[in-house]
């Protein structure tokens, strides 16, 4: 069984025991959260898809860190015109573990 989720701006393929880098999600480290915006779920060669999220799905997960990604340079350069300027960025992230994956039923 495995799920398409969306974090973010970004979407997961996930299983149960997964875990992911996401971007930084507001709970605490060592909490439980879920995460409600499932697109799709697979379970048993049945695929259910969502239009554009399956309603009553639901992945529970816990976050197990929050850290800090590689960092990354951006640098522009005008030639000849004595011009140019560096930044540094660094992504906040959230390691998350997948516990399970739920199918809600429609009421």
């Amino acid at each position: 069984m495995y799920a398409i989720i969306e974090v973010g701006a970004k979407q997961y393929t996930v299983k149960k025991d997964d875990v992911i880098t996401v971007e930084r999600i507001k709970e605490a480290e060592g909490k439980d959260t879920t995460l409600n915006k499932v697109l799709l779920v697979s379970k048993d060669k049945e695929i259910e898809v969502g239009q554009p999220y399956i309603k009553g799905a639901k992945v529970k997960v816990l976050v197990l860190r929050h850290i800090k990604g590689k960092k990354v340079i951006s640098y522009k350069y005008r030639r000849r015109k004595s011009s140019h300027w560096k930044k540094g960025h660094r992504q906040q992230l959230s390691e998350i573990k997948i516990k399970e994956i739920e199918i809600g039923k429609e009421a």
